[in-house]
């Protein structure tokens, strides 16, 4: 695995690059910026090494933890280059306060700018009329507004030196948040001119990271990998036999850190109803908790994050529609009342504890009967006839004068289908190139487009890929759930780090099982993490995790896998890929 570097060769020369002509000059440069308009007096792991990465015009992929400071790197980078600085960002909130961060910074960092489609026209206009004539240094823009034409061709105008994704995780299908809209970004990135091109995520496993340097177009890239573990959070789980057990298990958790004065923490939970019911029992029992999830209107949400930002609030009771650009570092616990869909949705929602750098704590509240809604969720493979029905109704359209593109309304309307199914099938045929998918999220025909027949049935084969990786990272779930051993050893082999001792800061290693089960040696085993490995049945894989008596690949068809040693090594079931 690439490892978080702390300085580029003193040696490396570059007598026209704009940040300085030799790493030692770029390496002062970037720790005077970052100290003297960031406040830096050291760097995290990852962070300057990254920074050198991007002044020395490398594509970069930078993979710190939650908290490590990514948004530092292309601010200090940014500074450094000759030309504008163009960041996608997902959502609306993190590019209003990344905005606002800079715009404090406006005399020394340079200003900054939104365009998304809250803005009117005009403001669009002045936006981009700003990155051109040199008034605006970093444009935020979400990655919808690169399907438009005349965007990518005022952006293009500026020669941008710095093309920046953020949660780059999102351009991955083996992602556990992929949008289809970031599939766009590697084509757009070329059409501005191939700028150096940095790729932000705080979770990627090794496949995912090979498909986004793929997916961005990098060109040999420096891949930096600050590693995952996050030691001042403790790890435990609470395991409950019946529903009611459970219920309560999660309301006692809560009350026990707040009246211990270990607050305000973040509870998770898989369901709407599940947030509002939660949040009415802590109210009853005193506490300030309000809940949060995508069904409320913007108002009630922005109060919600208001308030709690502003310390108003004990506990937040949400969704996963309360999670990225959430960031207050005093949040001492994340609680789930339900498992997360994989183990890196989990890490990532944990993350948010404790990025002040002081101990926090990561609860996860289990009863095994709650898998099945998580392999419920994850199931689901469309019908080949449905697929085909919306591909060949988006072909048409061209024909049929609708020039504005197919929306879900009109699908509806010609399928009878609900709105969810629909947008889930004509995700899927975007990823297939059948179709392309605008800001309105109106569809068109893709250029060169298969027939519907072919759309159909690679958009079904590729959904039942997704359902397989799907459900063995649910299965991954359980197995972070069940395990005895250090839960901080199976958390960070799921990413292919091992971490050689127990962590001695989770409740097994507490317990003292986490003791009886260390994981061998690398020499000690066939099979060290990493090892790209073929199994006859389910083809390509790469290990991840290396226990005593086990092993965890992950495989390219069919996800995560965990197998028995002995039974891997008398049985021949894999062999090693050069």
């Amino acid at each position: 695995m690439p490892r978080a570097s702390a300085e580029a060769p003193a040696e490396t020369r570059s007598d026209d690059n704009p940040a300085g002509a030799t790493a030692s000059v770029r390496t002062r440069r970037i720790r005077e910026f970052a100290r003297d308009v960031l406040g830096y007096e050291s760097f995290r792991p990852g962070q300057e090494a990254a920074m050198q990465a991007v002044v020395s015009g490398r594509d970069t992929l930078a993979v710190l933890p939650s908290g490590a400071g990514k948004t530092a790197i292309y601010q200090v980078a940014g500074q450094l280059l000759d030309g504008p600085v163009v960041v996608v960002s997902p959502l609306i909130a993190l590019q209003r306060d990344q905005v606002e961060r800079l715009t404090e910074l406006e005399e020394q960092a340079g200003a900054a700018a939104q365009l998304n489609s809250t803005l009117s026209a005009g403001d669009q206009r002045e936006a981009l009329d700003g990155l051109r004539d040199g008034t605006v240094r970093y444009l935020f823009l979400a990655p919808e507004q690169l399907a438009k034409p005349d965007v990518v061709e005022a952006l293009a105008a500026a020669a941008p030196a710095l093309f920046v994704v953020d949660e780059a995780h999102c351009v991955s299908a083996w992602g556990h948040d992929f949008r289809p809209d970031y599939l766009r970004l590697g084509n757009a990135a070329e059409q501005l001119g191939s700028p150096t091109v940095l790729g932000l995520t705080a979770t990627a496993a090794p496949p995912v990271r090979a498909e986004i340097v793929e997916r961005l177009g990098m060109t040999d890239p420096e891949i930096v990998v600050a590693g995952f573990d996050r030691p001042e959070i403790r790890l435990e789980v609470d395991h409950h036999a019946d529903a009611h057990g459970k219920e309560q298990g999660v309301l006692d958790r809560v009350l026990a850190e707040i009246g211990d004065g270990r607050g305000p923490g973040i509870v998770y939970s898989a369901t709407r109803k599940g947030t509002e019911t939660i949040a009415d029992e802590l109210r009853e029992r005193g506490l300030r908790a309000r809940h949060y999830h995508a069904g409320l209107n913007k108002g009630d949400r922005e109060e919600t994050q208001r308030v709690w930002m502003e310390d108003e609030l004990d506990v937040v009771v949400a969704t996963t529609a309360f999670g990225m650009g959430i960031d207050k570092p005093d949040t001492r616990f994340v609680i789930h009342s339900e498992p997360a869909d994989s183990i890196d949705s989990y890490y990532q929602e944990i993350g948010r504890a404790g990025r002040d750098g002081e101990p926090a704590l990561a609860v996860l509240v289990y009863r095994q009967e709650d898998l099945g809604l998580r392999r419920f969720f994850a199931a689901g493979t469309p019908a080949e006839e449905e697929l085909q029905q919306v591909a060949g109704l988006v072909a048409a359209a061209p024909a049929a004068g609708l020039e504005d593109g197919v929306n879900v309304k009109t699908l509806r309307e010609e399928t009878g289908r609900a709105a969810t199914p629909l947008v889930r099938d004509l995700n899927l045929l975007e990823q297939v190139a059948a179709v392309v998918l605008d800001e309105e999220g109106a569809a068109h025909p893709a250029q060169g487009a298969p027939p519907p027949g072919a759309a159909a049935e690679q958009a079904r084969e590729l959904a039942e890929h997704h359902e397989k990786v799907d459900q063995s990272r649910v299965e991954m779930m359980r197995g972070y759930a069940e395990t005895t051993e250090c839960r901080r050893q199976f958390l960070l082999g799921y990413f292919g780090e091992q971490l050689d001792e127990p962590c001695g800061n989770c409740d097994n290693c507490s317990a003292g099982t986490a003791q009886e089960n260390p994981g061998p040696d690398d020499h000690d085993t066939p099979f060290p993490v990493e090892t790209p490995v073929e199994h006859s049945e389910w083809g390509n894989g790469v290990v991840m995790r290396v226990e005593d008596d086990r092993l965890t690949v992950l495989f390219d068809e069919v996800g995560y896998k965990t197998l028995g040693l002995a039974a891997v090594v008398e049985n021949d079931l894999l062999r090693t890929r050069p």
